[in-house]
């Protein structure tokens, strides 16, 4: 892409670290790379409060690889930003010197309602219409409703697949009371922000929970992007696909061929929340709009406008 400006995106979430190289040239981008590593910055953050000095480690580590193939590819922007396990973390700095220290740059430890933005700008950047976008993280959710680029309502909130997971689901597979534990505090969450919202005609959903039950309902015989970006799937048939997942063990997820080694431990609670939303949204559609585009294009958008 002649003329194309090569930036550098890293959405740093509480399981996952991912990156994104693109080009982008005024509305058009080209991807030249997409990685995404399991590095569970999250790991007891929720009960703790405080990031575990294994979990920075890891982070840290993947960090220093993702920044040597950002230089050597040539990007000339860089940008990486934290969500919702930073914002809980008392001792973020700690994360936010050690990317300083990696990468040269400072680290953006994103809001809700700023995650839910660059969520809805990634995922609807090339759709017309009024658009619901759910996107479900490791320690946060966000729902976002607008159209046509401006948002127009949106929520972040506190559950997500490694939160609920640890602070819920210890047994494997779930016991039916921590099912039904987890049920009513989804519920109790979700139910009255929801429940009053216009009918919704298009529901986008992204993230790598979205994705994954997105696999299971298609029965993929492994995680392919070009079969699971732009999917349309009956809501019936994914809230059966999060029944089925939440009923697997750890061991029989992980046996999954489309399923990440580092997603199986958590897809049951991931899975509930998708379920819960769908329940409880008005809908207006009988189906789900599966994207591969999130949060970190929305994040390389930002980066190419600053």
């Amino acid at each position: 892409m002649p003329d194309a400006l090569r930036v550098a995106a890293m959405d740093c979430g509480t399981n996952s670290l991912r990156l994104l190289v693109t080009d982008v040239r005024g509305d058009q981008k080209r991807d030249v790379v997409r990685e995404m590593r399991v590095v569970r910055l999250g790991q007891g953050v929720d009960e703790t409060g405080r990031f575990h000095p294994d979990a920075l480690e890891r982070t840290l580590a993947v960090t220093r690889e993702f920044g040597e193939l950002t230089t050597v590819l040539g990007a000339e922007r860089v940008r990486f930003c934290a969500t919702s396990a930073a914002r809980d973390a008392s001792n973020a700095e700690e994360l936010s010197d050690g990317v300083r220290s990696v990468l040269g740059i400072d680290l953006e430890v994103l809001s809700g309602e700023e995650e839910a933005r660059a969520s809805f700008l990634g995922a609807t950047r090339s759709l017309a219409g009024p658009a619901l976008v759910v996107d479900i993280g490791g320690g946060s959710t966000e729902l976002v409703v607008g159209a046509d680029g401006d948002v127009g309502w949106s929520h972040s909130f506190d559950v997500g697949s490694v939160r609920l997971t640890e602070r819920f689901l210890r047994s494997d597979p779930a016991s039916i009371d921590e099912v039904t534990a987890l049920e009513s505090y989804l519920d109790d969450v979700l139910t009255p922000r929801l429940s009053g919202l216009d009918p919704v005609s298009t529901l986008v959903g992204v993230a790598g929970t979205i994705t994954t039950v997105a696999a299971h309902a298609l029965e993929l015989p492994s995680y392919d992007s070009s079969q699971i970006h732009g999917a349309r799937i009956s809501v019936d048939d994914v809230r059966t696909a999060c029944l089925s997942l939440l009923r697997m063990s750890v061991a029989d997820r992980r046996a999954l061929p489309f399923m990440h080694p580092g997603r199986a431990d958590v897809i049951g609670a991931g899975a509930m929340i998708l379920d819960a939303v769908l329940g409880s949204v008005p809908l207006a559609t009988d189906e789900v709009l599966v994207s591969e585009h999130d949060i970190l294009d929305g994040i390389a958008w930002g980066a190419a406008a600053s």
